[in-house]
């Protein structure tokens, strides 16, 4: 199958990639809730209609479906989508947060994240069924639970198969169609919970008092400054990623910025609580910490640090701590290489190989053996008011899909 003759079947079924688009935006599948059952349906239909085998995964609240060509029941490539979207409040949009068309612009909650790249990975199935010759080795999974850090379908998913996938492209939004690149990496975390304690007044009389919310105020923000100081001594092959991910977000956020986000921590006071009353000298307060950091930090040493400092101050104490370790593949790898040659083809820009600032599906693939990445094109407005991709975003991202598997398998 050749790279003219799927860019001719692309070109050719834009219509009804875009009604697919629409389509899967006029599903409401907002998590929390989730009721995605009807859009799990709809992609069933879908794929059954193009002659491909299929298996329902997850319980009835987090349903989710697998596909595959008949000739390869146990994919070696997997594309990867999420149905769920976050929440959206409709009095704040000024379009159909279910799928409105304007031109180019396509909007509607999940058209950026990622329902425009689920129709993108439709095409492709599509393609290759109207393409003459046989297939290539590749499987698709749609899950129901990413936006809410569910991981269970994805993995009842995989045991889908026989044999396990070598590799899994996931259709999360990593650049535009002026801006592309492919995600290669995600962050490591530490999540922490602060609570302090304090000795009670009459907000009249502060001084007699022991205010808790001042100490774990005053706590954080030193915390924040020790961070800040921490360097990350990071593995080579993680070097050479942050030359590309700092040529990415340079741009938006500047070079320094962009050197910051990845050489030490970064630090984020996520919720902050504490008192009763505004005459009264709080007692108690409670503080939860997002902590990122770069693949391959070794994130013992920094949890003795972060102990060791809350050991010293008065008052204070962690209630809880919950890490996971930042993951990345090599820029050379095939995988990598296959979806850079196919958007370059494409679109006629360099891909910038870079890390992703969060970590989701990726990290527990990867951390499976699984080769993973992420890539489509959209626009920056994922999980926002109006949120919306382009004709060109979609049509781009479809024929990269259909050519990643053919550039996979020559590299």
């Amino acid at each position: 199958m050749d790279d003219t003759r799927i860019d001719e079947r692309i070109e050719a079924n834009t219509q009804r990639l875009v009604e697919t688009t629409l389509d899967l935006l006029a599903f409401d599948t907002q998590n929390p809730p989730g009721e995605t059952t009807a859009i799990v349906e709809y992609i069933h239909s879908e794929l059954t209609d193009l002659e491909l085998e299929t298996a329902r995964v997850g319980e009835d609240t987090v349903p989710g479906i697998v596909g595959w060509f008949p000739s390869h029941p146990d994919p070696d490539l997997v594309f990867l989508g999420h149905l769920d979207t976050v929440p959206f409040d409709p009095e704040q949009w000024s379009v159909d947060p279910l799928g409105e068309r304007d031109g180019d612009v396509i909007y509607g909650r999940g058209a950026t994240d990622m329902k425009g790249a689920v129709a993108a990975m439709l095409s492709v199935a599509n393609v290759f069924t109207e393409t003459t010759g046989a297939p290539p080795d590749v499987g698709f999974i749609f899950t129901s639970d990413e936006e809410t850090g569910g991981e269970a379908t994805l993995s009842e998913a995989l045991d889908t198969f026989e044999t396990q996938p070598t590799a899994c492209l996931i259709g999360e939004m990593t650049g535009t169609t002026d801006r592309p690149s492919v995600a290669i990496a995600d962050k490591g975390s530490i999540w922490l919970t602060l609570k302090s304690t304090g000795d009670p007044a009459h907000g009249s009389r502060p001084m007699l008092g022991t205010n808790a919310i001042d100490t774990l105020y005053d706590t954080v923000d030193h915390l924040r400054e020790e961070l800040r100081e921490y360097r990350f001594d990071l593995h080579p092959d993680v070097d050479r990623i942050l030359t590309q991910s700092v040529a990415h977000y340079a741009p938006t956020i500047g070079e320094q910025a962009a050197w910051e986000l990845f050489e030490s921590p970064t630090v984020n006071l996520g919720t902050f609580s504490g008192g009763t009353a505004i005459n009264s000298v709080p007692v108690s307060a409670t503080a939860q910490i997002d902590i990122r950091l770069t693949a391959s930090v070794t994130i013992d040493p920094l949890i003795q640090r972060l102990r060791s400092y809350i050991a010293g101050t008065d008052g204070v104490e962690i209630v809880s701590l919950e890490t996971s370790e930042g993951t990345y593949e090599r820029t050379d790898a095939p995988l990598v290489r296959a979806v850079q040659t196919a958007g370059e083809d494409v679109g006629g820009k360099r891909l910038f190989a870079r890390s992703a600032t969060g970590g989701g599906d990726a990290k527990m693939l990867r951390q499976q053996g699984i080769t993973t990445v992420e890539f489509a094109l959209g626009t920056q407005t994922a999980h926002s008011v109006d949120e919306r991709t382009t004709v060109t975003a979609l049509s781009q991202t479809a024929k990269i899909y259909s050519l990643i598997p053919i550039s996979w398998t020559e590299l």
